[in-house]
């Protein structure tokens, strides 16, 4: 059981600000991504990776800028807002990114899979790679820094005690095995002790 000190509140509300912000980004790329387009025609299905992104960059800069940059944008705030709703401070950047990079090219997929039954809509499978590229890109750009920063300042204002949360302890930047006592071993006092 995770133990809340005197910050507990304000992790909670860090906590829920993802929560809410995670679901309203999701709603917003839903509205953008799914809902039905009037066109005369529309392209056929693009399941060649990077053949999209030749495409674009055949057209000239401006319209692969905007198709690159779209696709790399489009994602990119889950790469933050996801670590924020999960609310650790004392994990491995390594699987962070991991889990974060997971999780965003599964919604992707997602969207990829709903856009087959949206009239205007096609699959492409460089959108896959440019929201997951997008996704890492944002998550390796704040959060590490942010939870480095975010881990100093718990630490100035507890005036260099420990920070206790899932079952570790942060002390001047190093992550250490909680150790602490668990008290006696508890026995039954009916049964006897073998010889």
């Amino acid at each position: 059981m995770q133990r809340q000190g005197s910050g507990g509140s304000a992790a909670i509300r860090f906590r829920v600000a993802g929560v809410v912000l995670v679901l309203a980004h999701l709603l917003l790329v839903s509205w953008l991504t799914l809902r039905p387009l009037d066109v005369m025609w529309v392209t056929a299905a693009n399941l060649e990776p990077l053949a999209g992104i030749k495409a674009a960059l055949e057209l000239g800069p401006v319209e692969a800028a905007r198709h690159i940059g779209g696709g790399l944008l489009l994602l990119a705030p889950l790469g933050v807002l996801l670590p924020m709703a999960s609310g650790r401070l004392a994990v491995s950047p390594w699987a962070s990114l991991a889990r974060t990079v997971a999780a965003g090219a599964l919604l992707s997929l997602g969207i990829e899979l709903l856009q087959t039954g949206v009239p205007g809509q096609v699959v492409d499978i460089d959108s896959l790679l440019l929201n997951t590229t997008g996704v890492a890109l944002a998550h390796l750009a704040v959060v590490p820094a942010g939870r480095a920063r975010l881990r100093r300042r718990l630490l100035r204002t507890r005036g260099g005690t420990a920070l206790r949360g899932q079952g570790r302890e942060v002390r001047r930047g190093a992550v250490l095995r909680d150790e602490g006592s668990q008290g006696a071993t508890p026995t039954i006092p009916r049964v006897g002790i073998a010889p």
